[in-house]
């Protein structure tokens, strides 16, 4: 034994040295390159305070920037583009990035792009020298400043000579300006003060006016480090002053065809509310179309009104092109006409998808078919109409990779969005000018079946209002929201002689939800804050709250008619001969992502949410339990295997039979908490036509239950505030996300720190995957078989988790 364990680490010691010497040598370039060449190693900027080093190393040019320290951009470049002992001159593959080889006159370049950019921050006396040493063909690169005295502004005036002008800027400029007396002079300040002044004018009637005529005098002394600033805005050369502009008769051009617009065009000749409204394709009604004209006849010209409307029509998603152009009017009246022109795209779609989730211990397989119409009652209402099958089994159990399916899934759904609230008094509140508003209609039918358990349907009807208040605060209220349950067991739950009556007897609350035929009718609401922030790499907080109650008005219902409800001894109010839920069931999800610079950022996540039930239940449906694990969850922990609480399927479930017919039901849970840390980063800039970034994380949670039925005879798996540390999962990782722009792939992989189903120092589980793994994993599963315990989780999936 021993002598074959020194056998394996004697392996395992020369296989790590070999790649470390396969690492070290592809990621060595310097045989690649020529006798007269060097790589540069290293790049540094001296003297340089914190405030600007970081910006100031971006004026260095990139063809001299040394790579990562770790060099796997080069060593996968090296790997793929040598050849013969030298680098290739054609058929370069994308993968990985080249070596910085060192070029004077970047370097050359590369001082004076910093030179400039310190003395456009206020340092008009700053000196960059460079330096560069070379050994063995390795060269580092230096640059010496001296940033001299900082300048700062003593004093602002302004020519302005259009007294109309000059008032409406001074009148706004505090909203905006960046120009302030005392402050350090900074190019960046002045270029901002053009900008929001073009944008001033743009909103407020001056349809000519241009970024040109906003110009800057610059006085500096330097004996006292004082700059005087005079801004100046020109008027037009052959106008005493800028004009204003209203919006004249506009015309919508819809051309027949996704191919554009024919040699010769007859417009309408009819116009009605300043607008002639021109349909070539003769498939769009008009006013689905005109409402969300905002170049209104009569109005000041504002360059806002415009964007929204290109914004607003892109949005309907049945145009691949907008363009919106001005015809100034032909007499002096100082009106442009809009002229909007707007090409179709392809109306119809028909998707086919399938998925093999793969998730640790399960392997899945689901196929679907979506059917689109982007134009379905010629108003630009989405049509969708889907049938989706799928399967999951268990793998690692024997035979073959679906040779133990536990669980079968089918649903048919439709859906129809109207692009605008359809809802008296409420939709002349909601324009449209913050985002395109939608009134959703949807209907679907799921079956589910779970091998010798049970079969599950469900029909599900609702109507929402789908509304964006800013670009960053959207909503969604659903007034009606109905569902119709009806589950059935595949075998005698009376029967208490049979295979079963453990299962029955132990978990009776379960197998309750799974039976129970019943409907709700409830509404839900929707607040996200800075969403549309989730793919960027800036700092900011987000927020997503779910509200959904159900059963109150029903409730009021059975009261005025007399029924009686006495839900604790099963004696529950029925409408239409079935009982109705009655609950409430919030849920949070706060994050904050904060940037660290280049490609770097840093998120924590709480996700938490609870369900209640009242009045005429005593149970929340099962479809509305909250389950923890999987690929968005604590990834260490497959997807409904944690938890509740301390639950220990072995000690609870104590046959194979049970615990086989339960996988994926018995731990559920009615609330949730689940907090994640995560940093990630940049690995390659080039990985085969995208960027391959990593991630490290450490993921905390679990699921309870809180009310008595759910928790009975399982007092484990209550929810109690002293207990919480004893019950809380904690799982570590890494993973990496290769970004193809339009795609993230992801791939994750999950240890298990601290597993809250033992007990004490038991739950630090990671000291058995370092020592006494094996005894460990084969003690679990001759008690908890088929289950086999997994120190690793593997998790696939699209998107980011969070």
């Amino acid at each position: 034994m021993k002598a074959y364990y020194n056998y394996k680490k004697n392996v395992g010691f020369r296989a790590i040295l070999l790649l470390i010497i396969v690492f070290v040598t592809g990621c060595s370039s310097t045989k690649y390159i020529e006798d007269y060449q060097s790589v540069v190693k290293k790049v540094k900027i001296d003297s340089l305070s914190k405030t600007f080093e970081e910006e100031a190393y971006n004026y260095i040019q990139k063809d001299i920037r040394p790579t990562s320290t770790i060099g796997v951009n080069v060593f996968l470049y090296n790997i793929f583009n040598t050849k013969n002992g030298r680098y290739k001159t054609s058929n370069i593959k994308s993968i990985g990035s080249p070596p910085p080889i060192l070029d004077s006159a970047l370097v050359e370049i590369s001082r004076n792009q910093i030179e400039k950019y310190l003395v456009s921050k206020g340092y008009f006396m700053a000196k960059v020298k460079s330096d560069i040493k070379v050994k063995n063909q390795k060269a580092e690169v230096l640059f010496s400043t001296k940033m001299g005295p900082e300048f700062s502004i003593s004093d602002i005036k302004y020519e302005i000579p259009d007294s109309a002008v000059k008032s409406l800027y001074l009148s706004k400029k505090e909203l905006f300006s960046h120009l302030k007396k005392g402050m350090r002079y900074d190019d960046d300040s002045l270029g901002h003060e053009r900008d929001q002044i073009y944008q001033l004018m743009r909103e407020n009637g001056y349809y000519d006016f241009s970024k040109p005529y906003v110009k800057y005098l610059v006085d500096s002394n330097s004996n006292a480090s004082k700059a005087k600033v005079t801004l100046q805005i020109d008027n037009p050369l052959d106008k005493p002053h800028h004009v204003k502009y209203t919006i004249g008769e506009a015309n919508v051009l819809i051309a027949p065809n996704s191919e554009g617009y024919p040699d010769t065009v007859v417009l309408n000749k009819r116009i009605f509310k300043g607008l002639r409204y021109t349909d070539l394709s003769k498939k769009f009604r008009r006013n689905p179309i005109v409402r969300y004209n905002f170049l209104r006849q009569g109005e000041e010209y504002d360059v806002r009104n415009e964007t929204t409307t290109f914004d607003r029509l892109y949005e309907l998603n049945v145009f691949k092109n907008v363009k919106i152009e001005y015809q100034k009017a032909k007499d002096s009246s100082n009106k442009v006409n809009p002229f909007i022109q707007l090409i179709p795209q392809k109306i119809m779609s028909n998707r086919v998808e399938g998925e093999v989730p793969f998730n640790g211990g399960t392997v899945g397989f689901n196929l679907s078919n979506t059917y689109t119409n982007n134009n379905f009652l010629r108003g630009a209402e989405r049509f969708e109409f889907q049938i989706k099958g799928g399967l999951q089994s268990r793998v690692g159990q024997g035979g073959g990779l679906f040779g133990d399916i536990y669980q079968r899934d089918f649903s048919v759904s439709a859906s129809l969005s109207v692009p605008r609230l359809m809802a008296p008094f409420f939709s002349k509140y909601v324009t449209g000018k913050g985002g395109m508003p939608h009134t959703v209609f949807s209907t679907s039918y799921v079956y589910s079946l779970q091998k010798d358990l049970f079969t599950r349907r469900v029909y599900l009807a609702s109507l929402t209002y789908e509304f964006i208040e800013t670009k960053s605060k959207l909503h969604s209220l659903t007034p009606l929201n109905f569902e119709y349950r009806f589950g059935s067991l595949l075998f005698n739950a009376n029967d208490s002689t049979g295979n079963f009556e453990h299962l029955i007897l132990n978990n009776l609350y379960s197998l309750r939800l799974l039976a129970r035929k019943d409907i709700t009718l409830g509404i839900k609401y929707t607040y996200s804050l800075n969403a549309d922030k989730l793919l960027s790499n800036k700092s900011f907080i987000y927020f997503r709250g779910n509200l959904d109650v159900a059963g109150n008005l029903l409730q009021g219902i059975s009261k005025l008619t007399g029924s009686k409800s006495d839900a604790k001894n099963d004696n529950p109010a029925e409408i239409l001969g079935l009982p109705f839920n009655q609950y409430i069931r919030p849920e949070i999800d706060i994050r904050w992502y904060k940037s660290l610079g280049g490609e770097r950022q840093f998120v924590s996540r709480l996700n938490a949410g609870i369900g209640y039930a009242y009045g005429n239940s005593v149970q929340m449906p099962f479809e509305k339990s909250f389950f923890a694990g999987g690929s968005a969850g604590v990834r260490a922990w497959q997807a409904r295997t944690l938890g509740p609480g301390n639950y220990n399927r072995g000690e609870t479930l104590t046959s194979q039979e049970e615990r086989k017919a339960l996988y994926g039901i018995d731990q559920l849970g009615e609330m949730h908490l689940e907090a994640n840390l995560e940093y990630r980063y940049k690995l390659l800039d080039k990985f085969f036509g995208g960027k391959l970034k990593g991630a490290v994380f450490l993921d905390f949670g679990n699921v309870w239950n809180i009310s008595d039925s759910a928790s009975k005879g399982k007092p484990e798996t209550r929810f109690e505030l002293k207990n919480l540390g004893k019950q809380i999962a904690i799982g570590t990782g890494m993973g990496f996300r290769y970004d193809v722009q339009y795609f993230v792939f992801r791939f994750d992989i999950g240890l298990k720190l601290k597993d809250p189903q033992f007990t004490g120092s038991d739950q630090w589980v990671i000291s058995k995957f370092f020592s006494g793994g094996k005894a460990f994993k084969d003690a679990y599963r001759l008690k908890n078989a088929p289950d086999g315990y997994r120190f690793v989780q593997y998790n696939f999936g699209i998107g980011m988790p969070f």
